[in-house]
């Protein structure tokens, strides 16, 4: 069977590119400085010329936005910052009708204060409710401390303590995440018929995929017991969450159309990460260790060859992730003395050679979007946005800023709102006259826009969407198999089927090319027909 054939056969989810879409910070047609649906649904066609074939949005619910819409008060419908549920309908639509597909955010670990459930939950301390979060009482004589010393993913403790009705302490809940975010309690059946029937709500509607966050997170060890070493997690990673996807998975199953569950999964053992992967659980999942690996040629080949090792055995394919909304864009990662990746170690302020990183980010567009399995693409990223790193302390608004004490930068300089056009803050974000957008834009980024860059057969914006054109036009891209060419130490050379070949030069010197038929694309020039440092090129070898 040829490649071509092989590859149309497969699901849509085996080789897409997706575009994630920050809602809050897309396109604001209303005028409050806040992204919204009616602005995605203005600019449906730019994602269409861009050439993505399905678009991942972050949480759109109604929530009091205590951390950027993770907190969700309502599962069944959009917060009107967005719009309606029936513009969400309208969109879904309308991109279905440009060959686009359309994956949304479901948050299962927790939901927000504010959802009906936790608020029957603090109402009465005798409520049924209870049962469907993690209530405690908290230890010492006077139940004065919480029940675990478990450490939160934003920093701080993990439980808060009540006030009963009538004025009196009151027990301890649980929150991996912000106060604001209480657990859901999955050993009771109750919450997973819940969740199981707001898949079927939005696939009803015509979501394609489900974007599952904090996958990992959701069943703990009812025993409470503390975090130690050489024992498993009580709060993450438990053998029984399997369970709850396998019933997600027959779910998606009865419904037509190829829909995917995708999860965010952050582990540092590749073997527990492809178990979420098996044939009847999750379709695919987020390739983190890629994401997070510093521009190095051994660390990023290690990546790849680790990546495709675990996946192959459950048959799922990869996926290649460069940026989101929770992570230093990588042009400015690519740009300082250290280039990994890590939440404990953001090191805003250090020194961004942005240029280089722009350079660099070029090369790795081109790596990232030939290997094989799905991709995906921040939005923005195809603009080379760099970090926006002098967001004022006053303005900031992620969750993590406050409850790191501070140090922490949190992640709102990956989430200002993207420049479309003009030559001055708001960019052509909002209308004429709005208000100020939600975040500050870099003035700096005037030469960034959608409309400079449109166009352009050099800029960032040229080289994604002549990359995607090929992708479409190569069906060896995507899904399949993988062979390393050999190469010289820095150089990461390697093969896909139907004589398609990417080369992506780490030495400081430029290197000679392999033999070629045809240049398809290069992420910079080739002075005297050389690949120079930090380079990437596609060819055709037959």
């Amino acid at each position: 069977m040829s490649a071509e054939r092989s590859t149309a056969d497969r699901p849509w989810w085996r080789n897409a590119v997706i575009y994630q879409v920050y809602p809050r910070s897309f396109a604001d047609a209303d005028g409050d400085g806040i992204g919204d649906l009616a602005g995605v649904r203005a600019q449906l066609e730019y994602l269409a010329r861009l050439g993505v074939e399905a678009i991942w949005f972050g949480p759109w619910y109604p929530s009091p936005m205590a951390d950027a819409g993770y907190d969700v008060a309502d599962y069944r419908d959009v917060d009107p910052t967005f719009g309606t549920l029936a513009e969400a309908e309208a969109l879904i639509g309308e991109a279905h009708a440009l060959g686009i597909r359309i994956i949304i955010d479901v948050v299962p670990n927790h939901c927000s204060g504010e959802h009906p459930w936790f608020q029957a939950a603090l109402a009465d301390p005798a409520a049924p409710e209870r049962d469907l979060f993690w209530f405690r009482p908290g230890k010492g004589p006077d139940g004065g401390q919480p029940p675990t010393g478990w450490t939160g993913n934003f920093g701080g403790g993990t439980w808060t303590r009540t006030t009963n009705p009538d004025g009196s302490p009151g027990d301890w809940y649980l929150h991996l995440f912000a106060p604001e975010q209480p657990d859901f309690n999955w050993d009771h059946p109750a919450v997973r018929a819940e969740f199981e029937d707001v898949l079927r709500f939005w696939l009803d509607r015509g979501a394609d995929g489900i974007r599952i966050d904090s996958a990992a997170l959701l069943v703990k060890d009812p025993a409470l017991p503390e975090v130690a070493e050489g024992v498993p997690s009580p709060h993450t990673d438990r053998d029984e969450v399997h369970e709850i996807y396998r019933s997600w998975r027959r779910i998606t199953d009865g419904y037509p159309g190829d829909r995917a569950l995708i999860g965010e999964v952050w582990l540092p053992d590749r073997q527990r990460f492809a178990d979420y992967l098996r044939p009847d659980e999750l379709h695919t999942a987020f390739n983190f260790d890629f994401l997070g690996c510093p521009w190095d040629a051994a660390a990023l080949r290690h990546s790849i060859d680790g990546t495709l090792a675990a996946h192959e055995p459950v048959g799922a394919p990869a996926t290649w992730v460069l940026s989101n909304h929770d992570v230093t864009s990588h042009v400015t990662r690519y740009g300082r003395d250290d280039t990994s990746f890590s939440f404990a170690a953001k090191r805003e302020g250090t020194p961004v050679d942005l240029e280089l990183g722009r350079v660099r980010a070029r090369a790795a567009a081109l790596l990232s979007l030939s290997l094989p399995g799905a991709a995906y693409v921040y939005q923005g990223e195809e603009l080379g946005l760099w970090e926006a790193e002098q967001i004022p302390p006053e303005l900031r608004q992620d969750p993590m800023y406050a409850r790191s004490g501070f140090v922490d930068p949190g992640r709102d300089g990956c989430r200002v709102p993207i420049p479309w056009s003009g030559a001055e803050p708001p960019f052509g974000f909002s209308p004429p006259g709005s208000a100020d957008p939600w975040l500050p834009q870099p003035p700096e980024w005037k030469s960034l826009t959608a409309e400079a860059q449109d166009g352009d057969p050099q800029s960032m914006l040229s080289l994604y969407r002549d990359a995607l054109a090929i992708r479409r036009s190569c069906p060896a891209l995507g899904d399949g198999p993988l062979r390393w060419l050999d190469s010289p130490p820095g150089v990461l050379a390697f093969a896909r089927p139907d004589g398609f070949a990417c080369v992506v030069n780490f030495r400081p010197d430029p290197v000679e090319l392999p033999a070629h038929q045809a240049i398809l694309l290069t992420s910079g020039p080739l002075p005297g027909g050389r690949l120079p440092t930090d380079t990437a090129a596609w060819l055709r070898t037959h």
